[in-house]
C-alpha cells in the first residue's frame, strides 16, 4: 500500500452524557498523495447521511486531519471506520493505477 506515513489522534474528548469528538492526523509523507486522498474522499465526507454524527477532512500539506463531532461512541465508532475505510480504498486504488 502506498501509505508509509503516520496515523495521529491527535485529542479525543468523550462526555457520556453529549458527544464524542476527535482530531485525527493522518501523515502520508507525500503532499501529492495526500492531494489525490484528499480529492477522492472529499465527496463522502461532505455526504455522509449520519445526522449523529458530523465528518470533516482538510488537506494540510502532506497530512490528512479529519475532525468528528458525534452524539455518542456507536455513532463515533462508525463514522472513523467509514473514513478509514474511504482512505484505504483510495490508497489501493492509487496502488492499482501506478
Amino acid at each position: 500500500m502506498g501509505f508509509s506515513g503516520g496515523f495521529y489522534i491527535s485529542e479525543i474528548s468523550f462526555n457520556a452524557l453529549k458527544s464524542v469528538k476527535s482530531n485525527i492526523l493522518i501523515d502520508l509523507e507525500d503532499e501529492k498523495l495526500a492531494k489525490i486522498v484528499f480529492d477522492s474522499v472529499l465527496l463522502e465526507f461532505e455526504s455522509s447521511p449520519d445526522y449523529r454524527s458530523n465528518m470533516y477532512i482538510n488537506l494540510d500539506n502532506s497530512k490528512l486531519i479529519i475532525s468528528i463531532d458525534s452524539e455518542d461512541a456507536t455513532s463515533f465508532r462508525a463514522s472513523i471506520n467509514s473514513a478509514i475505510k474511504w482512505i484505504i480504498v483510495s490508497l489501493d486504488v492509487n496502488d492499482l493505477i501506478k
